[in-house]
């Protein structure tokens, strides 16, 4: 596989204190992390973008949820909750995006900004993937993009969910590789 730093972006979704705070299976929160931080480092000596996604929740979002049979806890969540851990970023040339949903694409100007830099592979690490990594997966499909999901530098909420979503959903969308796959892929290895 090769990927071309000027066409490739890294996303890097919910890297963030509240988030890695939890449980994730296969891959703990600190592998994942450890993981993309070595990519995001690979793709900004390459010149590469990196775009760091983050969710956060306004005071009122108790009042938005729509009714679910398992929703998230209610109350006020920490203040930092929604801050990206320092091993990751942001660095100066990287993208902040700010979501309110689980897909990075929707209500943000992520695909604006990844259109007018002319990418068009999207590099996908992060917590949780089957929640923010497929929903914006399966929006970048519709939208065009190429697609590579890195499979050990991102975890599910459970290992059953991930391995779901590795095996079956991916697949259909782009290529599945490892860490070191793309890390070779991007230094043009």
């Amino acid at each position: 596989m090769k990927l071309d730093p000027t066409t490739t972006a890294l996303i890097v979704i919910d890297l963030q204190r509240g988030i890695v705070a939890r449980q994730a299976a296969p891959h703990s929160s600190a592998e994942v992390v450890e993981r993309c931080a070595k990519l995001a480092d690979a793709f900004r000596e390459r010149n590469a973008l990196v775009v760091l996604v983050h969710v956060a929740f306004a005071d009122d979002r108790e009042r938005l949820k729509p009714e679910a049979d398992s929703a998230p806890p209610a109350g006020p969540l920490p203040p930092d909750w929604s801050d990206i851990v320092p091993e990751i970023g942001p660095r100066p040339g990287d993208i902040v995006i700010t979501k309110r949903q689980w897909g990075a694409f929707y209500g943000t100007p992520l695909d604006l900004q990844l259109r007018r830099r002319g990418i068009r592979t999207l590099v996908y690490g992060g917590i949780a993937t089957n929640f923010g990594v497929e929903s914006t997966a399966r929006d970048a499909y519709e939208r065009g993009f190429e697609q590579v999901f890195v499979e050990d530098a991102m975890s599910g909420l459970t290992a059953e969910a991930h391995q779901f979503a590795i095996s079956t959903i991916f697949p259909r969308m782009g290529r599945i590789r490892s860490m070191d796959d793309v890390l070779a892929a991007i230094k043009g290895r």
